[in-house]
């Protein structure tokens, strides 16, 4: 997964590289989602755990039912005036489809969905992701982040 590039609004490209070693939770987001309060919990795991290795990295996605409209800088300015968020937070993309990015075509290949889906079924999916850059584990959008703690310190 250290191979892959995100980019980010008006910023250099953020390269995976640099968080090797790292614990990665990589979540595809929206603002205007049933699960966007989900960004409180994802900022309180990143405070919890940042110091020990964590990286969460928030990649906004439109792709379903058009839950994030806004641009890269009112999704930025939502997320830290509503939830406080300090982790990255990337320019948006797709996850699924002919223009996925390949970061998510990785992720989904190496922890499929419920039968083996490859598709990303909707905002908030999560993928855990150990510092040595194997995909551990996906979690459905309905899992709230603190329920991640205890698979999350396992690979810390």
């Amino acid at each position: 997964m250290f191979q892959h590039s995100l980019n980010q609004a008006g910023a250099a490209p953020l390269d995976l590289s640099q968080y090797e070693g790292k614990v990665l939770l990589i979540v595809n987001t929206a603002s205007k989602c049933g699960f966007t309060p989900q960004y409180k919990g994802l900022e309180a795991l990143y405070q919890d755990y940042k110091d020990k290795g964590l990286v969460i990295i928030g990649c906004p996605c439109n792709q379903f039912a058009s839950q994030e409209p806004g641009n890269d800088s009112q999704i930025s300015e939502f997320c830290e005036l509503n939830f406080g968020v300090t982790f990255p937070l990337v320019a948006k993309l797709d996850v699924n489809g002919d223009n996925a990015h390949p970061l998510f075509e990785d992720l989904k290949q190496a922890a499929p969905g419920i039968l083996g889906t490859k598709k990303v079924k909707w905002n908030f999916t999560k993928f855990l992701v150990s510092k040595d850059g194997k995909t551990v584990q996906r979690f459905a959008p309905k899992d709230k982040p603190e329920s991640m703690r205890a698979a999350i310190e396992a690979l810390l």
